[in-house]
């Protein structure tokens, strides 16, 4: 699906309701935003608690957008998104979070969305409008800032003090910063699909995206504050 984008003066009009998929694993919050989007005039064509769920329901209801939280019990919203790129690259992607902002745009370019919102927001007006522009086709992001962000990242994937980062994770690192998916990072490490999948978990697990497991070394603390 690759559905075209409202034109800006009826992104409030009900002539254009935007289908919305909600990626949460608590169900009340799943409830208030759904109850929130339904009461602005959005369609809810789906949602789940549960990534995997995820990967498969999306391509399947082709929704204008995903709302993707941040972190899951089996995965984060970032490895859905990066899944949807070649999945079902019509759909739209922004991660719900609560990361501070720094973290916020990091993940947002790692996943290749169009942006993020925070879930502490004061007023659902700020919500509503970033989902509405993300629905509707726009960036989130201030120009120029994927760009750096993207930059930042690269830089980190050859940083000594990531040595928690095996050289095939620096890799994948690397190809993300640059925004390919894993398809195409397979293709150019000549590794399957799977073992990509497995490394942005890793990569994202050591960098403080995901939530951690005894398998995965800790995240090096603070790591992320040595980027500019």
């Amino acid at each position: 699906m690759d559905t075209p984008a409202a034109p800006r003066d009826s992104l409030r009009s009900p002539a254009w309701a935007a289908r919305i998929f909600i990626l949460n694993d608590h169900e009340p919050v799943r409830r208030g935003l759904r109850d929130l989007l339904e009461n602005d005039g959005f369609v809810i064509a789906g949602e789940s608690g549960s990534a995997a769920e995820a990967r498969h329901l999306i391509p399947i209801l082709e929704p204008d957008l995903a709302v993707l939280d941040d972190r899951l019990p089996d995965g984060t919203g970032i490895e859905v998104c990066r899944d949807l790129r070649a999945s079902a690259p019509g759909v739209r992607c922004l991660i719900l979070t609560g990361w501070d902002e720094q973290h916020a745009v990091r993940a947002a370019v790692l996943a290749g969305a169009s942006g993020y919102v925070l879930k502490q927001v004061s007023d659902n007006s700020e919500l509503l409008d970033g989902i509405r522009s993300a629905a509707a086709g726009s960036s989130l992001l201030r120009p120029g800032v994927r760009e750096r962000i993207a930059e930042s990242l690269y830089a980190a994937s050859s940083a000594s003090w990531l040595d928690s980062l095996t050289e095939r994770e620096r890799n994948v690192l690397a190809f993300m910063a640059r925004g390919l998916t894993n398809q195409q990072i397979g293709q150019d490490l000549m590794v399957a699909d799977e073992v990509v999948a497995a490394c942005v978990s890793s990569v994202l697990q050591k960098l403080g995206f995901r939530r951690r497991s005894q398998l995965i070394p800790v995240p090096i603390p603070r790591a992320w504050e040595l980027l500019h």
